[in-house]
């Protein structure tokens, strides 16, 4: 039973281990090279490919001609695709017999698209997981195999998140992978009156806009704190970059501190939002100093732009 894996990421790691495991016959992988400049913080698919002795393709193109030949002449039975960038085109989808499966990191059909763990974390989700499903013209539409659910916490940030559903992930596909090699794995419409879609994300998302509910700056602050780029402010001085935040238990009326208006209470750092205080428990503000009390934090009224954390 020959495959083809489409990979990138640690997830891209966790499938390829899985495949290898269950005894599966990798024909090829395809992966990224690391951008320059970007914080590679997680495993290299390319590296354990490599030293499986796995014929391995680093490409930006995967639907280009020669590409879309290269996996035609391989003849796979299945195409994996585990946190790979790119959608494939229909020429790459109609080679492999049972077809081309997809591993994305939520709960389809909430949150198609990219980032997803980032996404959730922004809209204060309880309940997240990982959800396999077949490859169709459309982002992360396809017909669903399986699901493993996690539960999300109050404080969590997305690589806390990415950690729990890296061993959910593991689960689902271990309990789907003979199915899929057999072409009898489970079809499952989704409900596309219940979906929602997300793109990529950019650093200047990570903008807080103190006007917002203090729940909402938390869940941002959360959604892109290490490794990802992180929430900022602008200060009199240059850019404040906060890490970490938390309600604070005795949030002030909105009119006893403005939004952005920052206060020092008994050692903590509190700062006004559009419905109480929020505390910040990590930053980094110019020339490393100290926020100070009466200092007024910049803020953008703007919402978070919905297509693009």
């Amino acid at each position: 039973m020959s495959v083809v894996v489409l990979a990138y990421h640690e997830m891209g790691c966790l499938g390829l281990r899985g495949l290898l495991e269950h005894g599966a016959e990798v024909a090829a992988v395809f992966t990224y090279e690391d951008a320059p400049g970007e914080n590679v913080w997680f495993g290299s698919v390319a590296e354990l490919a490599r030293r499986h002795g796995i014929p391995t393709f680093t490409t930006e193109c995967i639907n280009d001609p020669e590409w879309v030949e290269r996996i035609r002449a391989l003849r796979p039975d299945v195409v994996f695709s585990f946190y790979y960038r790119h959608m494939l085109k229909r020429p790459i989808r109609e080679i492999p017999r049972h077809g081309c499966v997809n591993l994305h990191g939520s709960l389809l059909p909430k949150y198609r698209g990219r980032c997803p763990v980032n996404w959730q974390l922004v809209h204060g989700e309880a309940e997240s997981g990982v959800t396999l499903h077949r490859i169709v013209g459309r982002a992360d539409a396809g017909d669903i195999i399986g699901q493993e659910r996690v539960p999300v916490g109050p404080d969590d940030t997305a690589l806390d998140l990415y950690r729990k559903l890296l061993p959910a992930a593991e689960a689902v596909l271990t309990r789907h992978l003979d199915g899929i090699l057999s072409g009898t794995a489970p079809r499952v419409p989704q409900d596309d009156s219940q979906a929602s879609v997300f793109g990529g994300r950019r650093p200047e998302d990570g903008r807080i806009a103190w006007t917002r509910p203090a729940w909402e700056i938390h869940n941002l602050v959360r959604a892109v704190a290490p490794p990802w780029p992180g929430a900022f402010s602008d200060a009199a001085d240059g850019r404040l970059m906060i890490w970490r935040t938390r309600l604070f238990p005795g949030a002030s009326r909105p009119e006893a501190l403005g939004p952005g208006h920052v206060q020092r209470e008994r050692g903590h750092v509190l700062v006004g939002t559009g419905d109480g205080t929020i505390e910040i428990l990590d930053y980094a503000a110019p020339e490393g100093r100290e926020l100070r009390p009466g200092e007024v934090l910049g803020s953008d009224p703007r919402p978070p732009h919905e297509g693009s954390l």
